[in-house]
């Protein structure tokens, strides 16, 4: 048996198959969970949906997680269609590509509000709808960045939102933790995903950054999949508030000396 048999999961953020919410819905399923999708908009449904069949996932909604009439929506169907959750992953986040340009103090009020929302507020939102959903011992799972922490070159108000995520997952945790429930994060390494294509010098930073970490490469999907595996599961009910880095050890790096 797998380590998630008889657990339901709903994963919202799937875009293709690039996607670190891909990497985490395959190892979830592997894992033995079933599965149900929530993607962005209309532009992805053709990459999304025959990403769902590879899964099994009969459950496949398009959600604007900007929009609280969209969010009831899709966790009334979840209610109806699936039942009881064990796990929620929220792998979303965005920023207007011009905010990840230039510098951190060109940024625009309407760029931090959409930022903040849809990178952070909508776990918090999620996480909300979710709790009358929940099994016993439910996970919830966010997907973070180094960027968080420390000031990454171009990541700007993007870092902001990854900042005020993490914090929202020690509250969250303060909060769900009487309840019965978990909340964690991954901090993944630089991965090539749609999201990271809009992050100016992305590649420069990707291609130095093996270079850099102890175990000298980059990581993948699978690397945060089969973190993700483990925080849903039984075997970390005793992990909450977390960032579980997942980078190949750069964050333990003071500074980069070349050889």
């Amino acid at each position: 048996m797998g380590l998630l048999e008889n657990k339901t999961a709903l994963v919202f953020g799937l875009a293709n198959s690039h996607s670190i919410a891909w990497g985490i819905t395959q190892a979830l399923h592997r894992e033995g969970a079933k599965i149900g999708i929530s993607y962005a908009g209309p532009m992805l449904e053709k990459r999304v949906k025959p990403l769902a069949q590879e899964v099994g996932a009969d459950f496949v909604e398009e959600c604007d997680v900007s929009s609280d009439e969209a969010l009831d929506r899709v966790f009334d169907e979840a209610a109806k269609r699936l039942g009881k959750i064990d796990i929620l992953i929220h792998s979303v986040a965005f920023a207007n590509r011009e905010e990840l340009q230039g510098k951190y103090y060109e940024t625009s009020r309407e760029g931090f509000k959409t930022a903040l929302d849809i990178s952070c507020y909508s776990f918090v939102a999620m996480v909300r709808r979710a709790i009358p959903l929940f099994n016993p011992d439910a996970s919830c799972l966010t997907v973070s960045y180094y960027g968080a922490v420390k000031a990454v070159p171009s990541y700007n108000v993007m870092g902001v939102a990854k900042a005020a995520l993490e914090a929202s997952v020690r509250y969250l945790a303060a909060d769900m933790g009487p309840l019965g429930y978990r909340v964690n994060a991954i901090s993944a390494g630089p991965i090539k995903t749609l999201a990271a294509a809009g992050v100016t010098g992305f590649k420069k930073m990707y291609s130095g950054f093996a270079e850099v970490a102890p175990l000298r490469r980059n990581v993948t999907q699978d690397d945060v999949g089969n973190a993700a595996v483990y925080l849903s599961s039984d075997w970390a009910r005793g992990t909450t508030g977390e960032v579980h880095y997942v980078d190949s050890g750069y964050n333990v790096i003071g500074m980069s000396i070349g050889e």
